[in-house]
């Protein structure tokens, strides 16, 4: 019988990146993962395949599963010879009920490990720019439950003592903000007092409101101010003005579509984290092998044959690669044939073979190719051209008028993603969508057709797509461009989408505050 086993692992307070390495390395071992609302979904992708997700969450006075049922499900997941991820918003320990799970387990005898985890009491207000301790204002700070155990017949806390405090952080405090405020108040705390609210902490989403205690409910109930959000009380939070720094970047709370395959959007996500912009993932389209490899084995199989082998995307270097080493063959049998390759990218997927480039074009275009080749004597040469199954002919038919003999082979077919409308409206009815990014001719295509005849990009949203064939399949599609950037990378799209917002800055209002 497998071994069973439960990891209680705190995620952070919504930053994918907060999460631990021990955390990481321990939900690559589950089989079975019990996540929360504010668990970051991001965090998902580092489990198994084959591995079973729960959703646990909890969101306002709405519960997917009780606290029992959760502790109840833990057990019976262990006992049936599973290794269970518990993943906990936050520090399972710091009001995250992860005491109360443990317990249960350890009732049950099944072993269990405890990961802590970047509680929301100290990120969020680090991502705001406010230090809950600073030797020139406070030494002492304390974490505080907004929400207290709703069955107790009286509070635990002492107000009287806290109010002495220099840093206060309630966690999950919004809806007794009221309460809260009027108890400090009441016992000694100053009005003047600086307040401030901070709404999904961490994440682009991040909302800031500023006052002080005289002020901050009244602030609070005009914002109309929701979970999740902590509240922050102390004169460190005017240090917010010098350091604010996560909701000052460039792209911040921009939301951007990218509808690139799931598994090559990390790249344009991570940039786009970095800015802090928002990535909504939107895959228009899949990369799957073609329906057979005859032609691709073909030339694999005469490979001396060629004087250039060309690939003109990163996905033709993986499957051709791929077929390469399927034949029993390896990078011995490309010796004295020239590679090139469309961009850098494309490039640095076949450097990562240990295989020198010879030639990557000016401009990142099939016309580019086509430049560098026109000053190269091609009377008679052969090229291989690996490439997607729909691609335009503009490459093949150039190198021929140059007088090469070209090999198009399909090395992978692009077909679409199966995303649905309705997913696609969700996104622009939570108002979180400001720009949708296109990289290629068949994202644009994919996404017309998964928005069906008679759709209307709301007039806030912006199109940005990545080199001049791209833009024109969007505008061809009735897409108007508005964001199409001289170089034609991930870097160049997520530098044309800065300069344009820095230009241009929204003025609308983020998604709903319920």
């Amino acid at each position: 019988m497998k071994q069973c086993y439960v990891y209680i692992i705190g995620a952070g307070p919504g930053d994918a990146g907060l999460i631990t390495l021990k955390g990481i390395e321990c939900l690559k071992e589950a089989d079975v993962v019990v996540y929360d609302y504010l668990v970051s979904k991001e965090l998902l992708k580092y489990a198994k395949s084959d591995a079973r997700f729960v959703y646990a969450g909890k969101q306002g006075g709405s519960h997917t599963l009780s606290q029992w049922q959760i502790n109840d499900l833990l057990v019976k997941e262990a006992k049936a010879g599973n290794i269970v991820v518990r993943l906990k918003g936050g520090d399972p320990f710091i009001f995250g009920r992860g005491g109360e799970e443990a317990e249960k387990l350890a009732a049950n005898k099944i072993p269990f490990e405890i990961i802590p985890g970047v509680t929301s009491a100290i990120a969020v207000p680090a991502y705001a720019g406010i230090p809950l301790t600073h030797r020139g204002l406070t030494s002492t700070v304390a974490f505080v439950t907004g929400h207290e155990d709703p069955t107790k017949e009286k509070s635990d806390i002492d107000w009287q003592a806290l109010a002495r405090i220099g840093t206060l952080v309630f966690l999950m405090g919004v809806k007794n903000i009221e309460k809260i405020v009027q108890e400090l108040k009441d016992n000694g705390r100053s009005p003047k007092t600086p307040a401030a609210l901070i709404r999904w902490g961490t994440t682009p989403r991040q909302e800031f409101l500023k006052g002080n205690l005289s002020n901050i409910v009244k602030l609070a109930r005009e914002r109309k101010f929701a979970p999740p959000a902590i509240l922050v009380v102390g004169e460190v939070v005017a240090l917010r003005d010098t350091l604010q720094w996560f909701d000052s970047k460039s792209l911040f709370g921009k939301g951007v579509v990218i509808t690139r395959p799931e598994k090559q959007a990390d790249d344009l996500a991570k940039l786009l984290i970095k800015e802090g912009a928002h990535p909504l993932h939107f895959p228009t389209i899949k990369i799957v092998p073609p329906p057979n490899w005859r032609e691709l084995d073909k030339a694999i199989k005469n490979l001396e044959e060629y004087e250039w082998l060309i690939f003109t995307s990163a996905n033709g270097v993986a499957f051709f690669f791929e077929r390469l080493f399927a034949k029993k063959k390896d990078i011995r049998d490309l010796k004295g044939i020239k590679i090139c390759c469309i961009g850098p990218a494309t490039a640095q997927q076949v450097a990562n073979k240990g295989i020198k480039v010879d030639l990557v074009p000016q401009k990142f275009i099939s016309e580019g190719i086509l430049e560098s080749f026109s000053r190269k004597n091609l009377k008679g040469k052969k090229i291989l051209l690996a490439r997607a199954a729909e691609a335009r002919d503009v490459l093949p038919e150039g190198l021929k008028k140059l007088g090469a003999s070209v090999d198009v082979v399909t090395a992978y077919v692009t077909v679409n993603s199966g995303k649905k409308k309705k997913e696609l409206e969700k996104l622009f009815e939570e108002n979180q969508v400001d720009v949708i990014t296109f990289t290629s001719s068949s994202t644009v295509y994919n996404f017309a057709k998964i928005a069906g005849n008679g759709f209307k990009l709301p007039k806030n949203v912006k199109i940005a797509c990545i080199g001049p064939v791209t833009a024109a399949a969007a505008k061809k599609a009735g897409f108007p461009v508005a964001i199409h950037q001289e170089e034609y990378t991930m870097e160049g799209l997520v530098g044309a989408l800065i300069n344009y917002f820095e230009k241009k800055p929204a003025i609308r209002k983020r998604g709903k505050s319920k």
